[in-house]
């Protein structure tokens, strides 16, 4: 997995003051996307353990209040590998700090078992983030007023009343 970008005090990306992580690779290609050369596989710098130290080290400081993943694509099969460490270690470490993810696919069906981006770690994955932004970001139902988000498909599910209910709960953050 590579990075192509890590923001400090971001608070655009989520609730908060968040360090937000930007993967590298995406293969939805959406037209208008926001960060096109992320798309690129091998975009920034290789993930290694110095930079998972330096992210864990960040968010460990008291003014910020979570973590954002998004791309490039967190949930392409290859990152989910990568992340599904950072994810756990940051619950183990930083319990208090959320984790929110950005994904170009749908919770329903992409992400369930069967779906086109289930892997081994998916759940391991889904069952320790706090928000989930799904959806492939559409040209043509963008919409500068929402709330976290680029289009009007894209919905903001609160992944813990998610996974007790066993259907998708969306945030109030939709509103």
């Amino acid at each position: 997995m590579h990075i192509g970008q890590i923001l400090k005090a971001d608070s655009a990306n989520g609730l908060g003051m968040r360090v937000s992580v930007f993967v590298s690779g995406c293969t939805n290609c959406c037209e208008g996307c926001f960060q096109p050369e992320t798309w690129d596989f091998e975009y920034g710098e290789p993930y290694t353990a110095e930079i998972e130290d330096f992210i864990v080290q960040e968010l460990g400081k008291s003014y910020y209040d979570g973590i954002t993943l998004l791309g490039g694509e967190p949930f392409e099969p290859a990152n989910q590998a990568v992340l599904v460490n950072l994810i756990e270690r940051i619950r183990r470490e930083l319990p208090d700090r959320t984790i929110w993810m950005y994904t170009g696919f749908r919770y329903d069906p992409d992400l369930v078992p069967g779906g086109k981006r289930y892997t081994e770690v998916t759940d391991r994955i889904l069952d320790q983030i706090d928000v989930l932004v799904d959806g492939p970001f559409i040209l043509s139902r963008k919409n500068i007023r929402l709330n976290f988000r680029g289009s009007e498909n894209q919905r903001i599910i609160d992944m813990k009343k998610t996974r007790a209910a066993g259907r998708v709960v969306l945030s109030p953050l939709n509103n």
